[in-house]
Parts: structure tokens; sequence; C-alpha cells
């Protein structure tokens, strides 16, 4: 018997879905500005599916992401907002021992290190961001980190939180050993490992891609280890300050098929488990459903 850690679904997608309207390149911090009672609806939807840990609304809302879209000004407003908005969900949820993870995503583009900005600047508004945030969060999660840089220099941000920093890896799909920029993974891992992360997770990429690599992974990782898989065919539609409406969603992962991945990474080490773009309330229920008949708690 071991405990696992159970995580929420992706945001972007499920909010986009719920609103009705069509996508921006700001995507789902436009919907924390515009309908911010959707984003607490679906925290408490995580929630009462089983997750432990929900991730506030803020993957686009960088000082990079808000200024290439002449929004640079509502930085402040939007951290808040989703800070409050996962707060007052979890208090209306009754539910004991709910943890609110802190976003530090890529400042400028997923799937882009290449675009990332340099050292200093990079460092500044990652600081910026865990200052933001700080008030609201109990822990970090550096999510879809695609270079080894962009994860040192998130992990470096959030460490000096005092708060637990989770980095989390996306692989790249057609070269499963590496990440999206083209480095393999152990690099990353080994850096943010000696820097003294609390968990190390695979993220943002197909389940078949995380599964290929999951065995070493786990072997090679010294801290708890976990994964958050998408729901896409694949990501290279997507351009820097494109809309995710150039993504095809597949329709093959629905609750029992994505519970049947994720459960055979719990078998083989991972204690921490959620989903990515594209996994919904539906799939979280289901992992929990399985989980309870595996693990002393979730």
């Amino acid at each position: 018997m071991k405990t696992v850690t159970l995580l929420d679904g992706g945001m972007g997608q499920e909010l986009i879905r719920r609103s009705g309207k069509s996508p921006s390149p700001l995507w789902s911090a436009q919907i924390m500005l515009d309908m911010p009672e959707l984003v607490e609806q679906l925290h408490l939807d995580f929630i009462r599916a089983g997750s432990t840990v929900i991730t506030v609304n803020t993957y686009s809302a960088t000082p990079e992401r808000l200024a290439l879209q002449g929004q640079r000004d509502k930085f402040d407003a939007l951290q808040a907002a989703a800070g409050a908005v996962a707060l007052s969900a979890r208090e209306k949820s009754g539910v004991e021992g709910i943890r609110i993870a802190g976003c530090l995503p890529p400042l400028v583009a997923s799937y882009h290190p290449e675009l990332a900005p340099p050292k200093d600047v990079s460092l500044q508004n990652y600081s910026k961001i865990v200052a933001a945030q700080s008030p609201y969060v109990d822990l970090f999660v550096c999510e879809t980190m695609a270079s080894k840089n962009e994860s040192v220099y998130a992990a470096t941000a959030a460490l000096e939180s005092g708060k637990p920093v989770w980095i989390a890896l996306t692989l790249d799909d057609e070269k499963a050993t590496c990440l999206r920029g083209g480095e393999p993974w152990q690099e990353a891992a080994n850096a943010v490992q000696q820097m003294g992360v609390d968990a190390i997770l695979l993220n943002c990429s197909r389940p078949e891609t995380i599964s290929e690599v999951w065995q070493q992974f786990a072997a090679g990782c010294d801290v708890p280890v976990g994964a958050y898989a998408n729901c896409f065919n694949a990501v290279t539609a997507l351009k820097p300050g494109g809309t995710v409406d150039s993504l095809e969603t597949r329709q093959d992962l629905g609750p029992e098929a994505y519970a049947k991945f994720a459960m055979d990474w719990v078998e083989k080490g991972a204690t921490l488990i959620g989903g990515c773009c594209g996994v919904a309330p539906a799939q979280i229920a289901r992992l929990r459903q399985e989980l309870s008949e595996l693990t002393a708690s979730f």
C-alpha cells in the first residue's frame, strides 16, 4: 500500500468548452478576466472528483504573454484573482486537506524554450510570479518545462519561496528520451534534483510518450515522481502567440482509457498523478475510483 496524491486536470481546454467562446492567445487568462465564476466552478468540480491538489489558473498570465497582447498591466489583477478563486473553491468544497499549487509556466510559449528570455529576465519574472502567488498557494509547480535552463530558472525562483517545489518536464512526442527543446530529460532532472526540488513529474505529452520512458524516468529520480499527460493528437500546430483551436483533441482518451495509462504509472512508482490539457473532472473521478482500490489514500 502506498500514498498517491491525485492532482487536478487541465483548466484551459475545459474552460473554453464551458464558456462556449473561441479561444484567445491569452487562453485561460482571458476567461479568468471575463468569467471567474467558471474558474471557481471547475476548481470545485475537480475537488469533488477527487483532486487533493488544484493549480491556480495563471498559466498564460506571465508578464511576457500579457505584454504581447498589450495587457501587461493586468498581471497583478490576474494573479490575485486566480489565487482568490482557488481559495474560495477550497473553502466552498468543505473538503479537508486540499492544497493549492502555484503555477510557473514557460514565460513566452509552451514547447518553445528557444524563445525564453535570457537568464536575468527569466529569474526576475519568475520571481515576480512567485511573489504574486505566494500568499495564496501551498506549493509551486514549474510545469511544461521544455529545457534544462527553463527548469532551472523556474526552480530557482520557486525555491526562494520556502514552499515545496515540483518540476514537471514536457517530452518530445517524436523522441521521448528528450525534452521538447532537444536535450535528454536526464539533464534537467539531474539539475533540479541537485537544487533540492521536492518532486519531478512528466506533463503535457501524450500518455504513450510518458509510458515509453516511464521506467527509466522513475528509476533515474531520487525524489517522488509523477505524471499528468495531455489529450492532444500532437502539439506541433500550436505556434507561439497562436490559439489552441489549432490543436486536435483525441477522442480515445476517455476516463477508462486515460486511467489505464495513469494507473500503470502508479503501479510502476508514480506517487503524483493527474491530467493536463483535455483531462476533465470525469477522468479524475475515474482515477480516484481506481486509486481507492489500490492505495491507502489519494
